[in-house]
């Protein structure tokens, strides 16, 4: 997509950085633990299982998105970067939060979704009433009919990328769904946004950000989309954005102007970058990132996250002997098997129960002593598995609901069903098991996402 950087050579007298020894712990704020009863995790649960995790080992929190959101994608379509989602608590609750967490000497980084907005942002909602707002610059849209998109690009969720927008007779992009809108990074007004969001969390005490998407950030081109790269990946416009000419640029903008004054940590999620290019990321005297999240480790080669296949744990091995070997001390990688993105791993391997204690203690093993940073995932520690779900029905996530409909109209509702159950991301979010007892102790209420009964093991 654009010229190499230089190699990236081991580094004498490599920094020792305080997150290299952290151990993280992602909570899904919506499935970690239900406070108030009404079936959706919230902030105070969180507070209430903090002696809990300290317990455990955990130095480090991550919180998935807990912003004002419609939720159409569970709180990564933020329409508010500076407000909390009342179904989370309050910005009281995340000041006590923050404050409990440092108090025992463990630190809390966020989510920051900055590739896209909901389409309910104020940003956006101007952008869409006047073209000549400073704001509409602020999102990518291309002229058109209404039945002329601009080019064949296709979302993650299932369509094409695209918007018609009849109210400034324009198409805008959006990677994901139809609510989530991509941002104009070429825009520095919006940079400048980004940042100053960045600072304002920082200064009240935030650690840092992971940040999502993070190298979709930069489209080389809005070229049609149907060059090989994409064809291969089962997306079409991949190839432009995956890894984009002024990613770098961007991102260390937004390090000097926002990270590096407050020592605060910034970790990418980079799908798709693989081994050299994540070196170029997170080499320090880059000045990039601190750490990626490489995914290729989450499929066997060849399949996909929707493939019904048996993974194999060979590959595993093969992989991470590649990142090990290949990943100098000054550059950072991140290790998990489970996020609230994926299957859990666990079921990966073993679709059955026989080697559940035994693998989750390997795999466990194995992420504790491989050269990087742990993230563990909320119910990792208890050997939690992917459980198929009853019925269609009873799915939450917008990309498998999308699939489901989109497979529905072609092989019919059963065949669907099947084809979303082998990899929907529900299966990461279904509630934290805390007790042997009705609720599983996640909630006194009707669980927001189906419950498996494998608790009662």
């Amino acid at each position: 997509v654009n010229a190499a950087p230089p190699p990236v050579q081991a580094a004498p007298g490599v920094r020792r950085a305080p997150f290299k020894e952290d151990v993280f712990y992602q909570i899904y704020p919506r499935s970690f633990r239900d406070a108030d009863g009404d079936g959706v995790g919230d902030l105070k649960g969180i507070l209430e299982k903090l002696p809990y995790l300290q317990e455990l080992g955990v130095t480090a929190l991550w919180l998935s998105p807990i912003y004002a959101s419609p939720m159409d994608d569970n709180g990564y379509d933020i329409s508010d970067y500076r407000a909390v989602n009342p179904e989370f608590g309050t910005m009281e609750d995340l000041e006590r939060l923050l404050a409990e967490t440092h108090r025992r000497g463990m630190k809390l980084i966020m989510d920051l979704v900055v590739n896209h907005t909901s389409d309910e942002h104020p940003w956006f909602q101007a952008a869409c009433r006047d073209r000549q707002s400073p704001y509409h610059d602020y999102y990518i849209w291309r002229d058109g009919g209404p039945e002329n998109p601009p080019n064949n690009w296709t979302s993650f969720f299932s369509g094409p990328a695209w918007n018609y927008y009849p109210e400034v007779g324009q198409w805008a992009l959006h990677l994901f769904s139809k609510k989530q809108m991509d941002l104009n990074w070429d825009n520095p007004a919006l940079r400048a946004e980004v940042a100053d969001i960045v600072r304002w969390w920082l200064d009240k005490g935030v650690d840092g950000f992971r940040m999502d998407v993070i190298n979709y950030i930069s489209k080389a081109s809005l070229a049609d989309g149907s060059e090989a790269v994409g064809a291969l990946m089962g997306f079409t416009g991949i190839e432009h954005y995956f890894y984009g000419p002024h990613l770098h640029d961007y991102l260390h903008e937004l390090r000097e102007n926002a990270f590096a004054p407050y020592g605060a940590v910034m970790v990418g999620e980079t799908p798709g970058v693989g081994l050299e290019m994540a070196k170029q990321l997170t080499a320090e005297e880059r000045g990039v990132l601190d750490m990626v999240f490489n995914f290729d480790q989450l499929e066997t080669p060849g399949h996909v996250r929707f493939d019904d296949y048996d993974y194999d744990p060979a590959y595993l091995k093969r992989y991470y002997l590649k990142w090990m070997a290949g990943m100098p001390d000054n550059c950072r990688m991140s290790l998990f098997w489970d996020n609230h993105d994926n299957p859990r791993m666990l079921g990966k391997i073993e679709r059955g129960q026989e080697y559940r204690a035994v693998l989750a203690k390997l795999l466990a093993v194995l992420q504790l002593t491989l050269k990087g940073t742990p993230f563990l995932y909320q119910g990792q520690e208890l050997g939690m598995t992917n459980l198929p779900f009853p019925s269609a029905a009873e799915l939450r996530d917008v990309e498998s609901r999308n699939l489901y409909r989109e497979l529905a109209e072609k092989d019919g509702p059963e065949a669907a069903f099947e084809k979303v159950l082998a990899g929907p991301r529900d299966y990461a979010r279904t509630p934290m098991q805390w007790e042997n007892a009705p609720g599983a102790g996640f909630t006194s209420g009707t669980p927001w996402i189906w419950l498996p009964d494998d608790w009662q093991a």
